[in-house]
């Protein structure tokens, strides 16, 4: 591991929650495939399946923020486990009713009520930020690396879960998903001393949401389309290999892309550039939007991984730039549920484009599907671009816009990222 990322480690606790977070993180690309999987598998039913996906992204898109702000009000601990419990829950009842064939009504209950999954992702840098708040350079790091992990998940946890659910029975992929959340959870909850602490909300705390911040607002705005891009490809991939007779390859493909995510978040993580965050986060932007116009082109399979490979580069760049600009516009007392708001428009966006790339599908074949994604992307980069202004103005909140070193919070955020 290069030095910079070895560094990181030297805090005590660090390796065990970032153990528990990778366990804990493993469903966030399981749970979604594996649906979609089961669901194709037992009633081969694209619309359907993307449909229920959606509904689980929808709903973690409504709670889970909830769930956050929740977290920095009483502590992970006393939130993320029950919380837990009710996500597991509710999926264990959702693979009973897909195996039983239950009325589809069932399905999306049990689908909206998993929704309450917490954010593991947000819990672990949320912690990263307490113990190098202080440090741009090694938050910078941290940040990398934890977008690295999101990357990795996203290379193991689409091939677990199809290749369960393809090659031992349809139920597979999910419930292997669920496991993993409850001993993540449970794991990194038992960490203590690495938990941030509460900021209970009194008389005189201000109450109103994260969100209210211009700066968060155009971030989990653009991510809703950088979500509909994602479920989009998820879709599209899963179905085109299957029509090239190769469906268990989508789990590869997927990984592929990945692959080139976490590549360059290594990369990135070993620099320290300097100039305005913002307009590298606008240029990671548009370039996400521009790689999608080769996967329209892909003829086959080994084109399409090529073509997700170069599109995966910009993935994990623009997530850390985003953690920064984050971590400069949202108050300390808020992050967690700051963070929460980006995995929020992730989710609205996946369940979008995951809706819509179904229908496409069904009615136009499988190819088509990634128009979606190239609608997506020119969305994405059209709302960054509107609201750049928002993203470059002083950020306002219940503290001082300056670090302990006097930089001010524009500063800072060119300097961590």
């Amino acid at each position: 591991m290069p030095s910079p990322y070895r560094a990181i480690f030297a805090a005590p606790g660090t390796k065990g929650f970032s153990a528990a977070g990778l366990i804990g993180r493993l469903p966030i690309s399981m749970v979604g495939v594996g649906i979609l999987t089961m669901i194709s598998e037992i009633t081969g039913r694209y619309a359907m399946a993307s449909a229920l996906t959606g509904t689980l992204a929808l709903a973690a898109a409504v709670i889970g923020p909830q769930v956050s702000r929740l977290v920095d009000q009483y502590g992970q601990r006393r939130v993320l486990r029950p919380a837990t419990a009710v996500s597991v829950a509710s999926v264990a009842a959702l693979l009973v009713a897909a195996a039983n064939g239950w009325p589809d009504w069932t399905l999306f209950v049990f689908a909206a009520i998993a929704g309450c999954v917490p954010s593991v992702g947000s819990m672990v840098r949320a912690r990263w930020t307490v113990i190098y708040r202080d440090s741009p350079r090694e938050l910078h790091t941290a940040y990398s690396f934890e977008s690295v992990i999101d990357e990795v998940c996203f290379i193991f946890g689409p091939i677990i879960a199809i290749v369960l659910s393809t090659t031992w029975f349809p139920e597979a992929g999910p419930l292997i998903a669920a496991l993993c959340l409850a001993v993540g959870v449970w794991l990194l909850t038992a960490q203590r001393a690495t938990e941030p602490a509460p900021h209970p909300r009194g008389e005189h705390t201000d109450r109103t949401s994260a969100l209210r911040s211009p700066g968060l607002q155009v971030l989990a705005a653009t991510f809703v389309s950088t979500g509909a891009i994602f479920g989009s490809i998820d879709v599209s991939t899963l179905a085109f290999a299957e029509e090239q007779g190769h469906k268990s390859y989508a789990s590869y493909i997927l990984a592929i892309w990945a692959l080139g995510s976490c590549i360059a978040g290594i990369v990135f993580g070993l620099l320290h550039l300097k100039g305005r965050t913002e307009r590298r986060w606008v240029l990671g932007i548009c370039a996400m939007a521009v790689s999608m116009i080769p996967l329209l082109l892909a003829g086959n399979l080994p084109f399409l991984a090529v073509a997700l490979f170069v599109s995966g580069l910009a993935i994990a760049p623009t997530m850390i730039t985003t953690m920064a600009l984050i971590e400069a516009h949202v108050p300390r007392a808020k992050l967690t549920e700051g963070m929460t708001w980006i995995s929020t428009g992730l989710a609205v966006g996946v369940a979008i484009g995951s809706s819509v790339t179904g229908l496409v599908i069904d009615a136009a074949g499988a190819q088509r599907g990634y128009v979606v994604s190239i609608a997506s992307g020119v969305a994405a980069a059209a709302v960054a671009f509107a609201g750049y202004r928002r993203l470059t103005r002083p950020a306002q909140g219940e503290e001082p816009a300056t670090d302990g070193d006097g930089d001010s919070r524009e500063e800072r955020s060119d300097r961590v990222a």
